[in-house]
């Protein structure tokens, strides 16, 4: 007696197997988390920045908030700005500020980064105490410094006093020659940390490996560090000016505890003196102006970083 088997080929696949992936229930899944951030965004980043452009082609005074009218003026706002006496001096402050903030972090934190490299007691615990100015608020630091630039208490001029450097006290926040520097000095103080840490972490991924065999070829430090260091280091350190460029382009909060952007302008910057046309002149067309000045500065250079990143990105994937 013989039967007959059929046999199959392979097992029924069940009738949801061939739908596909992305139903209408992940897509509200994925809706759910994109949404509030879309919400955010326009809130509080588009609409400020669509309403603060059209205020700086209006006449805007205290008056409009409360008869509601507010004139086209075009670009009046922008003409008188650039008429303006501050407005030269206000430029150049942001570029020193900036430049010199810059160099001074980078220098110091690339300093520090190469230093904590090493490996010696307590070094992870100092590393960490080094992010305190980082982590501070700007108003607790700016109010530090403005004790320490203090000129009759202050204690940078009570040590200047007690070494002999100096006869008599120095106004560093009340002298047009002292002002900026202050304020720049303060600037790094709390900058440095952020450079440290980048830059550290990119020093981590250089192979240790490289340095040995430098050494064996007879290569020095400062042949190690020119020759090895600087090239492999140099994406990370692209990317850390970018980002610290934009950031001081907008310091505001440091500027105005100490100086106020005074004394006569001497540290008046863009960011204080938009503070200044908006919320002590009330001339608000005019501040909206300097602040879309700002924004069109900043988004240059986020550009730029944004550049930077894909090229460092397309680089590391040919390498790869």
């Amino acid at each position: 007696m013989t039967t007959n088997t059929r046999t199959t080929s392979g097992t029924s696949r069940p009738r949801h197997a061939n739908r596909k992936p992305g139903g209408h229930g992940e897509r509200l899944v994925q809706w759910t988390f994109v949404l509030p951030m879309m919400l955010f965004l326009l809130l509080f980043f588009c609409y400020p920045v669509l309403r603060n452009l059209t205020m700086s082609f209006q006449e805007w005074t205290v008056a409009s908030f409360y008869e509601g009218g507010s004139p086209f003026v075009g670009l009046d706002n922008y003409i008188a700005l650039v008429t303006d006496p501050i407005f030269g001096r206000a430029v150049l402050n942001t570029a020193l500020f900036t430049a010199g903030s810059l160099l001074f972090q980078f220098v110091i934190g690339l300093g520090l980064a190469v230093f904590f490299q090493r490996r010696f007691p307590l070094s992870g615990t100092l590393r960490g105490l080094m992010l305190l100015p980082w982590l501070l608020p700007l108003v607790v630091s700016g109010a530090v410094f403005r004790w320490i630039y203090d000129e009759g208490f202050g204690v940078l001029n009570q040590l200047l006093l007690g070494l002999h450097l100096i006869s008599d006290p120095i106004p560093w926040l009340s002298s047009t020659q002292y002002a900026l520097t202050s304020a720049i000095i303060a600037n790094i103080w709390v900058g440095v940390p952020f450079n440290l840490v980048i830059l550290h972490s990119g020093l981590q991924a250089v192979p240790a490996s490289l340095y040995e065999a430098a050494a064996l070829d007879g290569a020095g430090p400062w042949q190690r560090f020119r020759m090895i260091t600087l090239p492999l280091l140099r994406p990370v350190i692209a990317i850390v000016l970018m980002l610290g460029l934009i950031y001081t382009l907008k310091v505001f909060d440091m500027i105005m505890i100490l100086t106020g952007g005074g004394p006569a302008n001497a540290s008046e910057t863009l960011t204080t003196w938009s503070f200044a046309l908006s919320f002590e002149e009330f001339d608000f067309g005019q501040g909206a102006a300097v602040g879309n000045l700002l924004i069109v500065i900043a988004l240059v250079f986020a550009l730029l970083y944004l550049r930077s990143i894909r090229n460092t990105f397309s680089s590391q994937g040919e390498r790869g």
